[in-house]
């Protein structure tokens, strides 16, 4: 395009040569025509790079970055160093918009200049239909946005966009957390800023693989909450705002709960780990006792006590 781009879409790509066709050719249908797209080639083995090449031939705003692997926060990171338009979005290789995100999105920023992010609704697909439920999260902006925001990630990462001013002043993503790295890019730019919403369901998250397997689930969970106890150490306002009651609950509570569920779910190795850290912690009532002291034996220990138990 001969005119500076409004919009850069920054797309990470990892062995994706079965989808990535289509999810450009769908996100080429988008009626804001106004952007780039910059796709990073991270390090795929199969031949993405290859079909990346001969789709660019079809688009002269098209981009392509390849680096060796490094996992997706590197790959955006890389991606944003490319980019050159005044707002970023980011769609993952396997995931869609409605045709209208990119124009109802900037149209709300366009409206709202005080507002360095807006965000929309999503849905879920490929999971159990309890799990694809259309999602419109509420107004963060006047609905206790502290609590909220520090909870858990207020909206996957390609359901909005964002002033590229506002991305850069946090440094984008922070490359030592292999996951919740987004979670934690979000809440730095919105927490002490302006967010708009729009209430309409425009992101779909396409889910692969289904479930998570559980190793990568707690890795996310503990992740999850180490990206919160940066952002306390880094924003005391947060802790002092909610009150160390609250605080503690959003967090420590977050672990132990994940920890039941886990339990229930009989993932016992992932139980097992998470009720540890909670006796540590100390965050625990008497009743969580008959749960949380049993994680103390071995885990092979473990895991034989909870079954006959059940049993």
């Amino acid at each position: 395009m001969s005119q500076r781009p409004t919009i850069s879409i920054v797309m990470p790509c990892y062995n994706s040569a079965h989808f990535i066709g289509k999810t450009i050719a769908d996100l080429y249908q988008q009626t804001f025509k106004n952007f780039e797209l910059i796709v990073v080639d991270d390090g795929s083995s199969d031949n993405s790079l290859e079909i990346l090449q001969e789709i660019a031939k079809q688009y002269p705003n098209l981009q392509i970055v390849s680096q060796q692997n490094k996992g997706p926060g590197p790959a955006r990171n890389r991606g944003l160093k490319a980019a050159t338009g005044e707002f970023i979005a980011f769609l993952d290789s396997d995931d869609s918009w409605h045709p209208a995100f990119l124009a109802k999105l900037h149209q709300k920023l366009s409206e709202n200049p005080d507002c360095v992010l807006a965000y929309c609704g999503w849905q879920n697909l490929g999971l159990s239909t309890e799990q694809c439920q259309p999602y419109i999260p509420p107004d963060y902006q006047e609905n206790d946005k502290f609590a909220v925001l520090l909870r858990s990630c207020p909206w996957p990462i390609h359901a909005a966009l964002t002033r590229k001013l506002a991305i850069d002043k946090v440094k984008g993503f922070n490359e030592n957390w292999l996951t919740a790295e987004d979670f934690d890019m979000w809440v730095r730019i919105a927490i002490f800023a302006k967010i708009v919403r729009v209430p309409e369901v425009l992101a779909y998250y396409h889910h692969q693989q289904g479930e998570q397997i559980s190793s990568n689930k707690l890795r996310a969970i503990l992740n999850h909450w180490g990206v919160q106890i940066g952002l306390l150490q880094d924003f005391p306002e947060i802790s002092k705002t909610l009150g160390k009651s609250k605080t503690d609950l959003l967090t420590k509570g977050q672990l132990l709960q994940r920890a039941y569920e886990l339990y229930w779910k009989n993932d016992l190795q992932s139980a097992h780990s998470l009720f540890r850290k909670s006796l540590v912690m100390g965050y625990f009532s008497v009743r969580d006792l008959k749960y949380i002291l049993p994680s103390l034996l071995p885990l092979m220990i473990y895991q034989t006590l909870v079954k006959n138990m059940r049993d």
